[in-house]
């Protein structure tokens, strides 16, 4: 199929698109080994490393997050595909120093399938290693079990704060229950208005009609609550909002970080529409919008859609999401 895409050899992606970043931002990282995207300034020593692994074809995620206050190392993948075992482990040795290693996998089949064999090849050379599996996506229900809800967008406001927390020299331990407090207190639902086109093949991943949209759709077409009429911005952000808000238990009086995530064609115009009527809903329940992140941090190819995320946020979070990092695609000084 015709692909309307400035590729070369479909084969050569991955490659090719990982050769361009390292033009671009070889300031801040590098490609230490084929496919893997590493912190062009090592942390310092003693330290805790943070690691993630995941297909390409989402930039900038999840590698356009290496740097300083978050990811030490990025694993990536084929387009839409989790990197193989042995390259993840040849990361965790990287990563490898006395402070230990926080490994954080997205709930995707090939991720955790490749990040725990992984895992135990680590855990033969006797790595110090702790795991946070993301799984914040609501549209299964919030109270689904986990191995039913997919990573998505939340985990890059995880590498924040659970890479601030390592700057910051502290041990693994309490990174690593950073990263876990964080994740247990975020919810994220996504809303898709037209699909992408996978740019190895040019098959499209899913399709809707043009006056339908789909709430909790995933990155890779994964199904939703099912199609439905488009809404108002106003609508929709109320109706994801209720949700999120029911998902993370959040009350009167409680602080949230809210992220809008465009999935790749959406505008941002309409992002800081919707931004605004999830600000007016949260008003109306009295609870606070602490910080507030309108940006395409995760995108799938030419998707027409968001991702919201929601997280509840507590003194400490709000002061690890505030400190400094240095990465390609998002910096805080």
């Amino acid at each position: 199929m015709l692909m309307k895409k400035f590729i070369n050899d479909p084969a050569n992606l991955t490659r090719e698109l990982l050769a361009g970043y390292e033009i671009a931002y070889g300031n801040k990282i590098r490609v230490a080994s084929e496919k893997i995207v590493c912190r062009v300034k090592p942390k310092a020593p003693g330290k805790v490393r943070l690691v993630t692994l995941g297909g390409a074809g989402h930039e900038p995620a999840l590698s356009g997050f290496v740097g300083e206050g978050m990811l030490d190392y990025s694993v990536v993948g084929d387009i839409f595909a989790a990197p193989g075992a042995p390259k993840v482990f040849e990361a965790l040795k990287m990563a490898d120093s006395p402070a230990g290693t926080l490994f954080v996998i997205l709930n995707h089949a090939g991720d955790v399938l490749n990040g725990n064999l992984a895992l135990q090849m680590a855990e033969r050379q006797k790595l110090k290693i702790r795991k946070t599996l993301t799984h914040e996506d609501i549209a299964p229900g919030a109270d689904s079990p986990a191995e039913n809800r997919r990573g998505l967008v939340g985990c890059i406001p995880l590498f924040k704060v659970a890479g601030a927390a390592a700057e910051a020299g502290q041990p693994l331990e309490q990174v690593h229950a950073i990263a876990e407090r964080f994740n247990a207190n975020m919810a994220t639902l996504a809303v898709a208005l037209r699909g992408a086109s996978h740019p190895a093949t040019g098959g499209m991943i899913f399709d809707l009609p043009d006056d339908q949209m789909e709430i909790g759709m995933g990155q890779h077409g994964e199904g939703g609550t099912g199609a439905q009429k488009i809404m108002s911005a106003e609508d929709t952000a109320r109706v994801m909002a209720e949700r999120l808000v029911k998902a993370v238990k959040a009350k009167a009086g409680d602080y949230l970080l809210v992220v809008l995530n465009g999935a790749g064609a959406t505008t941002l115009m309409e992002l800081y529409i919707v931004m605004t009527g999830v600000k007016r809903y949260l008003d109306s329940q009295g609870i606070r919008l602490a910080r507030a992140v309108v940006d395409e941090l995760l995108t799938v190819q030419e998707m027409a859609g968001f991702q919201m995320m929601m997280a509840k946020m507590d003194a400490e979070l709000l002061r690890l999401w505030d400190a400094p990092c240095d990465t390609p695609y998002l910096t805080v000084r």
